[in-house]
């Protein structure tokens, strides 16, 4: 395989950028031009004028209203080593200007390249950028193992998964150069855990590698369903793999948004009301994506675990029926009501969706390589899990089958014992359930804002008190999130992705939209009604009627105001300025 550099040392100076290979007996450097923006491979020849300092990698390079942007990774964490190749998280960025001044711009053009470089710095500090230089983490174990010797000898870049590669936009001038293939790496979001554990003696390492799609990326209201080539919504990829005594095992699990077109844009209520798309053909996207799902999957079990009554018994019906209409024996369809079978804290009643799809987990298996490299087993269909947002509900039930899944790669590789059960395991389980925890706040953070809910579940195996005052927390930040600031983040990751790519002969409009009349008048009202309202109660008039006058008037001044304000939703939530009407319907 063709690897990537590992260390590198900027050089600036006030024309160039030179990215210097340090591996032992390399002399390459990588020339950017900071005028022209070409880039070129050259020799040791660097000025000694330069200010130089280490990074440890280039996520790649952008344009803003200023110009080209070079974004380096400046700080790395180890998280461990996979099939002995060393995994590292991104921590810390920085996004350095071609340009050596600004003052070519006009005032309005500095405030607008200002908000853009806050919006790619927004994605960069968002937690979860995860990178290797020789190993390709954009693949399963499966994957990698089905591949040619042409597909073997190809750059980290030329054979990533583009599904998974969120530099990619970013990288693609590299791309376009192979020469420059060595110093460049794909990039993958999402969440990778990597512990070394022990049962009965025996030492095995256990992962946990969620992939998170840069195909219809986006924030949780903003971003539901499908587009027309079949990409869904909030699309992960989670692999868990285990290491033991030379022979690895994985076992691949997916979520995504509902795989038809529908929306649920945020208008202050807490919960917004569902729409499904009348006037397109859903099953066509419906096909392509399943399509796909099997291409690269092999069978699918589509386990929906949304309500089956209010707002979300459409879509449950809605994806029922398509899946019927769909008439595709490698797709098969579950329907679990997860809050009405686990309502009153019957947290055991899972169990009945575990033991419902037993015998389709047996039959599609796991990938199992023994210690002399012989593919023992192919994991021959996936789980595909959707709930509302793919978060809460989804991860528990992922985190319940990939259990399953452990037990018995654990057994077949002689970790377990015959009757052994890893609930049993006392420190592993610890970990075990800590780490699927940690991988749903994860996802959860890079989609709705904040921590996942049912974490107590997760990490305890029973819901407890604190947990639901954790959950009732995290929903009030995810309303406030959802509703005045998701527009932001949602532009963020569109500009980072390059769904929207800033034009400067035309900057006069994108971010400077006039904000409504309503949006500036009717809150202040409101809390002016409000205050007067409560001002009228505590300073009693001379009478009780004339207090009870001055209450009635400023109370109603306040709830109508508020309901009108209410009515008006849409108007007053932040929404997106640089994405595509066509995305967010």
């Amino acid at each position: 395989m063709a690897t990537t550099y590992e260390s590198f040392k900027l050089h600036t100076t006030p024309e160039k950028f030179y990215i210097e290979a340090c591996d032992d007996g390399v002399n390459d450097v990588l020339s950017i031009d900071r005028v022209s923006t070409e880039m070129t491979l050259t020799g040791i020849d660097i000025p000694p004028s330069a200010v130089t300092r280490p990074i440890y990698g280039i996520m790649g390079t952008i344009r803003l209203v200023a110009g080209m942007y070079l974004i380096v990774i400046t700080k790395k964490k180890k998280m461990g080593d996979l099939l002995g190749h060393p995994i590292w998280k991104a921590v810390e960025f920085d996004v350095i200007s071609y340009k050596k001044t600004v003052l070519h711009l006009t005032d309005s053009q500095m405030q607008d390249n200002k908000t853009f470089l806050s919006m790619i710095n927004n994605v960069l500090n968002t937690d979860g950028f995860y990178f290797a230089t020789n190993y390709d983490l954009t693949h399963t174990l499966q994957r990698l193992s089905n591949t040619s010797p042409e597909f073997q000898e190809m750059s980290l870049l030329e054979r990533a998964d583009q599904r998974f590669v969120w530099n990619g936009h970013l990288l693609r001038e590299f791309l376009a150069q192979p020469e420059l293939h060595k110093f460049a790496f794909p990039v993958i979001h999402g969440f990778i855990v990597m512990k070394s554990c022990c049962i009965n003696g025996k030492v095995f390492d256990w992962n946990i590698i969620s992939r998170r799609s840069c195909f219809r990326a986006g924030v949780r209201y903003y971003v539901r369903g499908i587009d027309s080539e079949g990409h869904a919504a909030n699309f992960v990829e989670t692999e868990q793999i285990v290491q033991y005594n030379g022979g690895k095992a994985s076992f691949v699990q997916t979520r995504g948004s509902i795989p038809f077109y529908w929306s649920q844009r945020p208008n202050l209520k807490y919960k917004p009301k569902p729409q499904i798309s009348k006037y397109v053909n859903h099953l066509d996207g419906f096909q392509r994506h399943f399509d796909s799902q099997i291409i690269t999957y092999g069978k699918q079990v589509i386990l929906n675990l949304i309500n089956q009554k209010g707002s979300e018994k459409p879509l449950e019906q809605a994806f029922a029926k398509m899946v019927a209409s769909l008439g595709n024996g490698m797709v098969k369809y579950v329907a679990f009501d997860f809050h009405k079978e686990c309502s009153r804290m019957r947290w055991h009643r899972l169990q009945i969706l575990v033991d419902t799809v037993a015998e389709m987990q047996d039959e599609y298996g796991y990938f199992l390589v023994d210690a002399d490299g012989t593919v023992q087993l192919q994991q021959e269909g996936t789980f595909r899990s959707n709930c509302m947002d793919c978060l809460d509900r989804t991860n528990v039930i992922q985190s319940l089958l990939a259990r399953r899944s452990l037990q018995s790669q654990l057994e077949r590789m002689g970790v377990l014992h015959v009757g052994q059960r890893i609930e049993e395991q006392a420190d592993f389980e610890k970990i075990y359930k800590n780490a699927w925890a940690d991988n749903a706040n994860a996802c959860a953070k890079q989609y709705a804002g904040t921590g996942a809910l049912k974490t107590d579940f997760t990490r305890t195996g029973k819901r407890t008190h604190w947990g639901l005052m954790m959950d009732g927390w995290n929903s009030m930040v995810r309303y406030y999130r959802n509703n005045f600031s998701d527009g932001f983040r949602q532009d963020s990751i569109d500009l980072f992705l390059g769904n929207y790519a800033v034009d400067e002969a035309d900057m006069g409009s994108v971010l400077h939209e006039p904000k409504d009349w309503k949006f500036l008048t009717l809150p202040i009202i409101m809390v002016v009604a409000f205050s007067m309202c409560i001002i009228c109660l505590l300073m009693a008039g001379d009478t009780w009627t004339e207090t009870l006058a001055y209450v009635l008037f400023w109370g109603t001044a306040s709830f109508a105001t508020g309901g009108f304000i209410l009515f008006n939703g849409r108007d007053f939530v932040d929404a997106p300025k640089l994405v595509q009407k066509e995305k967010m319907d």
